[in-house]
């Protein structure tokens, strides 16, 4: 084995890199990668496992997928998520490993190239980023090795799940890891907008354009230019938008409202949906040439359901997030969270944690201080048929609870309750709570 060339082939690599031989040994290691750990690395007596994980055995023999392992097995190349351990504590890292061949095929070693995630983390802590994504379940760690792949790339990416499983989170760890990450991200909310609407806001319009554009007016594209266009709820689009839409992403080209003059827009697309748009298409209900325009890469965002390993740090997140990090659940009470099938996912979790919180009086939250409406399983229900309480009963208390928790500031807790300022000021009065000054 020709040791200095692989050296130079290792070196030539910008990211962190080494080349290791059948038996897990560092035999050749860039600077970057040198950089990245704490413990040295001793070429030809380190072991790849024992640098990132500080461990004994290989990945697959402490519960981890092993990229070698797998380059054995398919004698292809292989790509995981591991946790890693870094100098300032654990860490996601996007692990490829490339077999490499002698001149009779045989297969002499493996080039491992490390990508640091720095959107997701496996746990919540005081000092987490609030856009960060938080998990280490199987689904969660192929989310992010799809993240990783596709966001350094100018691919359309088309992101499809469930509402709440967090898509405009994913939307944003593309565009911080993008090219296009120095330039703004726009957010276009494609649900409840008419069709003359959707159109100025998304293009813009000229003077006069219509009744009450007393002004010309920039649209969306523009906003965006060089950076993200990140359309939420793509299948609420209209039909006839949808054309526009089309030669947009196809040409880069559009006109104003009431316009001549063709404008340009460079922008990276980012699109999302609760939706079917296979059966849209079917229905004719959404254009089949859109459709494969936006889909370049699809990513499916999971469902909590069946991330339920992830809920008490998503949990532990929350309460830190909401202003209860010296609270905790007991164990009862997240042994129920992580059963429960949270049909709204992650935003109905995040609804509950708060709930359970502010019903809770000390810094433990048991089961009694859960939602009822999580505490009737299908399982009950088949045996019991559970008492319904009116809401005209619960919303009084737990309004008074909550306004606690925003002095003075009712436009925040009217924006995290989605209902509107007026709305939330009317439930007040009709219950005579008084307001927080």
């Amino acid at each position: 084995m020709n040791i200095p060339l692989v050296q130079s082939m290792i070196k030539a690599i910008d990211k962190p890199a080494i080349f290791i031989d059948l038996n897990y040994s560092i035999l050749a290691v860039n600077q970057a990668y040198r950089d990245t750990y704490s413990q040295v690395v001793q070429t030809g007596k380190s072991k790849c496992y024992e640098v990132s994980h500080g461990q004994s055995v290989p990945c697959d023999q402490a519960g981890e997928e092993c990229p070698l392992q797998q380059c054995k097995t398919t004698g292809k190349v292989s790509s995981v998520v591991h946790i890693h351990q870094l100098p300032k504590g654990k860490s996601y890292c996007d692990i490829v490993m490339r077999p490499v061949v002698d001149d009779d095929g045989m297969t002499i070693g493996y080039i491992e190239i490390l990508d640091k995630v720095e959107f997701a983390s496996h746990q919540a802590s005081p000092n987490v980023d609030p856009n960060t994504m938080i998990g280490h379940s199987p689904a969660f760690k192929q989310l992010i090795n799809q993240i990783n792949r596709v966001a350094p790339t100018q691919a359309n990416t088309l992101l499809l799940g469930e509402t709440g499983t967090g898509k405009e989170l994913v939307a944003q760890a593309i565009h911080q890891y993008s090219q296009t990450k120095d330039k703004p991200m726009v957010i276009i909310e494609c649900t409840g907008i008419t069709d003359n609407l959707f159109e100025s806001e998304l293009f813009g319009h000229e003077k006069g354009a219509f009744t009450g554009a007393t002004s010309a007016k920039k649209g969306l594209v523009d906003l965006a230019d060089g950076g993200t266009l990140f359309f939420d709820e793509i299948g609420d689009v209209p039909l006839n938008i949808q054309v526009k839409l089309l030669r947009l992403i196809e040409t880069g080209t559009y006109r104003s409202v009431g316009g001549v003059k063709q404008k340009h827009a460079k922008f990276r697309l980012i699109c999302a949906t609760h939706k079917q748009l296979p059966e849209m298409v079917q229905a004719q209900t959404f254009r089949a040439d859109l459709y494969y325009r936006i889909a370049t890469f699809p990513i499916q965002l999971p469902q909590l359901q069946s991330r339920a390993e992830d809920i008490p740090e998503l949990a532990r997140l929350f309460l830190q997030q909401i202003g209860f990090k010296h609270k905790s659940f007991t164990t009862a009470a997240m042994a129920q969270l992580t059963q429960y099938s949270f049909p709204g996912n992650i935003r109905e979790l995040k609804n509950m944690v708060e709930y359970a919180a502010i019903m809770s009086h000390d810094l433990l939250i048991d089961t009694e201080h859960l939602p009822l409406s999580m505490k009737s399983t299908g399982a009950d229900l088949d045996n019991t048929e559970q008492p319904v309480i009116p809401l005209a009963q619960l919303e009084p208390n737990y309004l008074a609870n909550v306004i606690a928790q925003y002095p003075g500031n009712m436009k925040q807790l009217a924006h995290d309750l989605q209902i509107s300022e007026r709305t939330l000021y009317r439930k007040c009065s009709q219950y005579e709570l008084k307001l927080e000054n």
